[in-house]
Formats: C-alpha cells, structure tokens, sequence
C-alpha cells in the first residue's frame, strides 16, 4: 500500500515540477511579430506583398479621383438651363468651362453643337462621356488582375512548402515537427497572404466600379435634361 502511494506522490511531484517549467515554444510562437511571420512564408511573399502594395495604391488614388469627380455642383444644370432658354450660349459655355467638372465638358460639348441636328449633339456628348469615363476607370482592372493573381502565388507558396516538408524529413530520416514546421509555416502563411491580398483587391475594385456607375448614372440623367431642353419646341 505504501509503495502504490509513494509511486503517486512521486507522480504527482513530478507533474508539479513539469507545470512550473516555461514552454520555451509557446512563449515564441506569441511573441512571433507579423514580420517575423512574413519571413517564415518564403520568398514567395515577396511577389504578394508588391500585389498589395500596387492595389493600396491604386485604390486610394482611384477613390480620391472619383470622388473628385462625384463633386456634385447643384448650380451647374440650373445656370447652363437658364443661359440656354434665354438665348446666351457663350455664358452657358462659360459656366461649363468653370465648372472643370465631367458633367460640365459633356454640356460644353453639346452647346458647340447647338444648332446642328440633335443626333449630333447627343454623339458628341456621349463621346465625351465615354471618354470621362475612361479617365476615371483608369488603373481599377488592374485591382481585378490582383484579386485574381495573389490566391493563385499563395497556391505556389503552398506547392513549395510541401516539397519543403518532404525534402527536410528526407534529410532527418524520419517525421518529427522540426522537420515538417519550416514547409507548414511556407504553406499557410502563403495562402493565408494571397486570399487576403485577393480578397481586399475584389472589394477594392467593386467598391470603386459601384462608385464610377453611380457618377454615369448621374452624368446620364443630366446629359439627357439638357437635350430634352435642346429639342424643346421652339428652341
């Protein structure tokens, strides 16, 4: 009886003794820093991380011409409208000139066609459109190229760090977690970084088309009330 209960005191002080002891692991996987991280993908999160830089730029210089753009000036169609019913085209012109706006070159456009048929005006204002638009769609396929490339070098992360698993238990001559931690950090890390980078890229470039659509549908709407206003009768 009293050997059965020295054995159990011996175990319990020994699982004491292993409760005190630091995880040297644990303590350095939390003390791991996002760099620290990003160096244990790989050289592959080279390429990915140059994805991510290129789309966070063209995001926010995309977003900040077209909200440049989206500046919407109440007065604009009002002055234009009252110039044109009361027979002044050059102060309609002068008020487009000034505007320096989408809306207000399309209008300018238009009133150097006055006096020609109005199929006329309207290609000549729908050109210039196309035109504004393309400005401002400058650069945001770019984003969808990104969204679709960075999963895909996250897939190549993970290709490479199998083979990186496979080749370290060859050289240690069996499987044990040092040999297999290097490829499974390559793995995750790499797809991990490529899905987000995609997935951030997909939102950036729908968020800034929903944006442009929005502009079109408003340039739409006044390019056609300024030629209703041409093709009243009388005008």
């Amino acid at each position: 009886m009293s050997l059965v209960q020295d054995t159990a005191r011996a175990a319990v002080d020994t699982f004491n003794q292993a409760a005190q002891q630091p995880l040297p692991a644990a303590a350095s996987t939390e003390n791991m820093s996002l760099i620290d991280m990003m160096i244990k993908g790989g050289w592959i999160m080279v390429p990915i991380l140059l994805l991510f830089f290129i789309g966070l730029v063209i995001f926010f210089e995309r977003y900040l011409t077209i909200r440049r753009a989206a500046r919407y000036d109440n007065s604009l169609m009002s002055q234009v409208k009252a110039n044109v019913l009361s027979g002044n085209l050059d102060s309609a012109l002068a008020v487009c000139r000034s505007s320096n706006s989408a809306l207000g070159r399309m209008l300018q456009k238009g009133l150097l066609r006055v006096g020609r048929p109005i199929k006329d005006i309207e290609g000549a204002i729908e050109n210039v459109g196309k035109l504004e638009v393309a400005k401002l769609e400058k650069n945001i396929n770019i984003l969808g190229i990104i969204a679709g490339i960075a999963p895909m070098l996250g897939f190549v992360g993970t290709i490479f760090g199998v083979i990186k698993i496979f080749h370290e238990v060859e050289l240690a001559g069996g499987i044990d977690i040092a040999s297999v931690s290097g490829g499974l950090y390559v793995k995750m890390v790499s797809s991990a970084s490529g899905l987000a980078v995609g997935i951030l890229a997909y939102l950036g470039y729908h968020i800034l088309n929903m944006m442009v659509e929005r502009l079109i549908l408003r340039m739409e709407t006044d390019a056609v009330e300024f030629i209703d206003l041409l093709d009243e009768p009388g005008r």
